[in-house]
């Protein structure tokens, strides 16, 4: 089974993303990690029930790693067409430990797991060879923790709770198809829509609030 590990705001830089969940939650979402091994870097808040949203971007300082990036952030065309559209919440990752199971049998959507970081692993991550988010993001990323789950501590509360995450999609019986065979435990919602599109409704402090 396939379980919510996470939703992703991808951006073109940090500043941009952590600005744009500032104006749709109305919090500060302070800085998380360096992937050195990815040359990214993210900031993270808690979302409730082990799960979280991460703010992802490329790190300007980072170095290039020795395969593609995650998140699809080697095209940076691309991630910036896509903020600049509004698609600026791109995606989730779900976490399994069948990974190898589910790679024997969808490897050309998910692509081919990654041990990371390459020289202490702590954690798969499979990513397709062009380095493209799965289906262009209707499908989730999938990360193994190897047993090691995220420790949420480290992850900031500020008491936000996601209530809902919905998924547009041309063609939504298609999706419901793979996400019924993947077995995915709270999936997004699927609704029509002229593309792929993310949309988190998110109790905060000060309400409720609408994450796209």
């Amino acid at each position: 089974m396939l379980k919510l590990d996470h939703i992703t705001v991808i951006a073109p830089s940090l500043a941009e993303g952590a600005g744009h969940v500032s104006a749709c939650l109305d919090l500060d979402v302070p800085f998380g990690t360096r992937h050195i091994y990815m040359g990214t870097h993210n900031h993270r808040l808690q979302l409730g029930r082990g799960v979280y949203l991460e703010i992802v971007a490329l790190d300007p300082d980072g170095v290039d790693p020795a395969q593609a990036r995650w998140f699809g952030l080697d095209n940076q065309q691309k991630v910036r067409a896509d903020w600049d559209a509004g698609r600026r919440l791109r995606g989730w990752v779900a976490n399994t430990v069948e990974m190898d199971r589910i790679l024997s049998d969808h490897q050309q959507t998910f692509g081919i797991p990654a041990l990371l970081p390459p020289d202490a692993p702590e954690f798969a991550f499979a990513i397709p060879k062009d380095g493209s988010l799965p289906l262009d993001g209707a499908a989730p990323s999938l990360i193994d923790h190897r047993g090691v789950p995220t420790r949420m501590d480290e992850i900031p509360q500020m008491g936000a709770r996601l209530d809902s995450l919905t998924l547009e999609h041309p063609t939504p019986e298609t999706i419901k198809a793979l996400y019924a065979k993947l077995g995915i435990d709270r999936p997004p919602k699927i609704v029509k829509g002229p593309q792929v599109r993310y949309t988190a409704h998110v109790e905060t402090p000060n309400g409720r609030r609408v994450l796209t």
